[in-house]
């Protein structure tokens, strides 16, 4: 899994968000914007927030 603090890269995989179909969105807990890229979205990998550590799918 990769951590990363950049809205524009995947949460979860490091990706940059380019393509159709990614999303940003804050962290439920803290509001760390957040970024999906649509793959990691479809199969539902895990994400990590990288500052408070909040963990979903």
């Amino acid at each position: 899994m990769v951590k990363t603090t950049s809205p524009y890269h995947c949460n979860s995989c490091g990706v940059a968000l380019k393509e159709r179909g990614f999303t940003r969105f804050p962290c439920p807990i803290c509001g760390t914007v957040i970024g999906r890229c649509t793959r990691c979205r479809t199969i539902g990998a895990q994400y990590i927030c990288p500052k408070c550590g909040f963990t979903g799918p």
